[in-house]
């Protein structure tokens, strides 16, 4: 059973995601694109609210830390 709190994270970060994965293909920002992707993936193999947050966070910091 999924608690509510993981659903709502799960959805936030998967527009999130959506958001970073079409602004780096309009871009040709592969790392915009790859976290944008992944923000929209990883919430399906987390059931903890808090790793959700850890990771979202730290994938949506991605591009900003990484250039390429």
């Amino acid at each position: 059973m999924v608690s509510t709190s993981v659903l709502l994270w799960a959805v936030m970060f998967g527009s999130i995601g959506l958001g970073y994965f079409t602004y780096g293909r309009k871009q040709k920002h592969k790392v915009a694109s790859f976290a944008g992707l992944a923000l929209m993936v990883y919430p399906y193999f987390f059931t903890n609210a808090i790793l959700i947050v850890i990771v979202g966070v730290a994938l949506m910091s991605l591009p900003y830390f990484v250039k390429l």
